[in-house]
């Protein structure tokens, strides 16, 4: 119905359902008016706009199919992408764009993109272009196209309030709607619905028992948030479904690498929010879940819409909440539907079972024996360049980076010393050390005999470093010294005082000796003798000379003097008592009116008494 009014070149609102083929309706009419392209002719002449970036790539190949035969050259501008394969083509030039708002307009400002000779205009979704979001800029691109156009709108819903809208822009628009009794949006007859009641905690388990249906195909699962979908997608990982998810946090070309995969079928449940809801047209579809309850009817139309396309049939289950009740009421008084009072579901229920064809026994993880898809890793991602910072896909993804990413490399260390390396097959330096000569005559009161003996057993060190090196080269030093013997200037009551751990040593020492005196005793020596006939002086004892090796007495802490700080109440200065004791007690002012009074009283009597 609309091919012919598009062709002949007049303002159009097209509105039809879901899978009937809109993008063929204004894609062979936009094609058959440009023509065959030719050499000199650089600048676009069509232009169609849409709102998501998987729905620019679909009706971009949806009309190079249509422009087999012609030739004509179809550019797809999105965000997401580099900006120099865009803007090459552009200068090679093209025929027709189909881009998203936001990249058409960087590309207008940066001056690629000159949209002066456009003679065709299309907004598709155009319910979603006109809404609020997208209208300041779908009025800056109406300002740079010129007034001579053909503008057509298409959309599987168009409420009044965006046909009314959308008169201002176009000129003596047509309103053809196909197989519809109303103005507003209807569900696809060949899909059927199911609304249940469930709980949040429960709907997952729903889900995964829904999966192993019986002749189920590809399943799309539709959540509110970005988050949502993340959870999904990873709980139904765990459970053993090949699964993936779209939305908004994903880089593009994680985005188009989820699509390739559930086109392709090596994964069979994507989960998406609305950025899949619209216009994304995929084959064998064949259960639809809105694991959320859609925010208008709008929405749940397009949800429900990727299933039934083309003739073919749909299962479409939506899972209401308590809180939900109010908004699913409206939505199911808008399009007129059944389900005003859904009716409460369990993973448990018999009529989950029997409405979905669910075998029974059916437990929420997929057996082994089931796993038979290729999974989201065997589709490759494309160097898209993109652009922003870098996405993640959610926890189950970034677990899987972490266990793919290689082992690190053993740390190689070098030995350095003075920030120059050291070779491994150079000798091995020792430290120049004088040795000091020492005396044979004294010995350092810290060692005795028994100690020295096993220092000078002990092997030679050849390479010290550090803090030892001048402990080694004493050692050495005694080590080659002989042994002298030591003198004792020392009385017996001092001997009686030693530690029991020296006495034991000199004991040990002394022993040999006392054994051949027992065999030959030799005559009593002389200074003995006088010791003992003698008396007994107090010998004092020398005291050693402080040795480096020395443990150094430990220091000891004294407490600061505490300083008093002054009084604040102290007199600081006090002036001079210049008085003498001769001196008179100045009068007060009192006084000195008192004795003028006296004054002039005695003065003026006596002067009387004279006179008389």
């Amino acid at each position: 119905m609309a091919l012919p009014l598009a062709l002949s070149g007049q303002d159009l609102i097209g509105q039809a359902r879901t899978g009937t083929g809109k993008t063929y309706a204004f894609g062979i009419a936009m094609l058959q008016s440009i023509g065959k392209p030719r050499k000199n002719r650089k600048k676009p002449r069509g232009l169609v706009v849409v709102p998501t970036r998987e729905l620019a790539v679909q009706v971009s190949e949806d009309l190079v199919t249509a422009a087999g035969k012609l030739g004509s050259r179809v550019l797809t501008v999105y965000g997401g992408r580099a900006y120099e394969p865009q803007i090459e083509a552009l200068k090679a030039g093209v025929d027709v764009i189909v881009g998203t708002p936001g990249r058409l307009l960087d590309l207008v400002k940066q001056k690629h993109l000159d949209l002066s000779q456009v003679t065709s205009l299309v907004l598709d979704e155009a319910d979603r272009m006109m809404d609020l979001g997208f209208l300041p800029d779908i009025e800056r691109i109406f300002k740079l196209i010129p007034a001579e156009r053909q503008t057509m709108l298409f959309s599987a819903t168009m409420p009044g309030e965006i046909v009314t809208l959308s008169r201002k822009y176009l000129n003596r628009p047509t309103h053809v709607r196909a197989e519809m009794e109303s103005g507003e949006g209807e569900a696809t007859p060949q899909v059927r619905q199911i609304v249940w009641r469930a709980h949040r905690m429960d709907k997952i388990e729903i889900v995964a028992r829904l999966l192993q249906a019986e002749g189920r195909g590809l399943t799309m699962v539709f959540c509110e948030t970005k988050r949502a979908c993340d959870m999904v997608a990873e709980q139904l990982d765990t459970r053993g479904f090949a699964v993936a998810a779209v939305h908004g946090d994903l880089g593009q070309g994680q985005r188009e690498q989820a699509l390739r995969a559930f086109r392709n079928g090596k994964i069979d449940v994507l989960v998406a929010t609305d950025v899949a809801a619209r216009g994304i047209d995929i084959d064998d579809v064949t259960h639809v879940v809105n694991y959320d309850c859609p925010t208008d009817d709008k929405t749940y139309v397009h949800r429900i819409g990727r299933t039934g396309r083309a003739g073919r049939t749909g299962i479409a289950v939506t899972f209401v909440e308590w809180e939900e009740l109010t908004r699913w009421k409206m939505i199911n008084q808008m399009l007129g539907l059944d389900f005003a009072e859904p009716e409460e579901t369990y993973s448990t229920s018999p009529h989950v079972f029997t409405e979905l064809n669910i075998p029974e026994g059916t437990k929420g993880v997929l057996p082994h024996a089931s796993r038979s898809r290729a999974g989201l890793s065997a589709e490759r991602i494309e160097d898209l360049g993109e652009t922003g910072r870098a996405r993640n896909r959610g926890g189950n993804r970034r677990r899987e980076e972490r266990e793919e990413r290689p082992a690190r490399a053993p740390r190689q260390r070098r030995r350095t010393r003075g920030g120059r390396e050291l070779a491994e097959t150079a000798p091995a330096e020792t430290p120049e050390v004088e040795l000091v000569a020492a005396k044979t005559e004294e010995t350092p009161a810290i060692f005795t005999p028994d100690e020295i003996q096993p220092v000078a057993a002990e092997p030679k060190r050849t390479r010290v470093r550090g803090r030892g090196a001048a402990s080694s080269a004493i050692e050495q030093a005694l080590a080659e010294t002989p042994e002298a013997p030591v003198k004792r200037t020392r009385t017996r009551k001092a001997d009686q005082s030693q530690a029991p751990e020296t006495r034991s040593r000199e004991e040990a020492a002394e022993a040999p000796a006392r054994s051949r005196a027992t065999e030959a005793p030799p005559a009593e020596p002389v200074s003995t003798r006088v010791a003992e006939a003698a008396p007994v002086e107090p010998v004092v004892e020398r005291v050693p000379e402080p040795s480096f090796l020395a443990t150094p007495p430990p220091p000891v802490h004294r407490e600061p003097e505490r300083i008093i700080p002054p009084s604040p109440f102290a007199v600081i200065f006090q002036s001079p008592d210049l008085a003498s004791d001769d001196d008179d007690i100045a009068p007060s002012a009192a006084t000195e009116r008192k004795q003028q009074r006296r004054q002039a009283r005695g003065g003026g009597g006596g002067n009387r008494r004279r006179a008389g």
